[in-house]
């Protein structure tokens, strides 16, 4: 299967779950916390990277999604500004939600966290953290992680 294939393939995913949402379809497909997948199942991820806007929405989505990228980075930083495509592509082609948090305008999250540099990646994986990343990170290995735990 080629990657363009694989794409369309997971966004149509994404699609059909979210028309069974829509439609009030209590049969769902048995993936989300919003109809038919019980309360403590994973929501489906959205296809574009959500902007944190505090503890408190940071942790709904590391509990809400069954896997979690969070980018932590800076408006400043240099790789944090070339790495955002390529998290920007994990939240479009894969299963995972994509959080990223501004560690300027969320230094308390952040200094709870331990996040020392930017970009750092942590992968949440059933709301446990599972990787840390620190800087720039090749996309293969960003993918591989996240399919790991998908």
């Amino acid at each position: 299967m080629t990657d363009a294939s694989e794409r369309e393939r997971i966004r149509e995913r994404k699609r059909e779950r979210l028309r069974n949402r829509v439609e009030g379809g209590a049969g769902g497909d048995g993936a989300t916390g919003v109809d038919g997948g019980g309360a403590n199942a994973p929501a489906d991820a959205p296809d574009e990277p959500i902007h944190v806007d505090g503890a408190g929405h940071f942790e709904e989505l590391t509990d809400r999604y069954g896997v979690v990228l969070a980018d932590f980075y800076a408006d400043w930083c240099g790789p944090c500004g070339a790495i955002e495509p390529i998290v920007e592509r994990i939240a479009a082609e894969t299963d995972a939600a994509v959080a990223k948090v501004d560690v300027d305008a969320h230094q308390g999250l952040a200094g709870r966290l331990g996040i020392r540099g930017v970009p750092t990646l942590i992968l949440y994986a059933d709301g446990e953290q599972v990787e840390q990343l620190v800087g720039m990170q090749d996309e293969s290995k960003l993918r591989g992680l996240v399919e790991r735990y998908a």
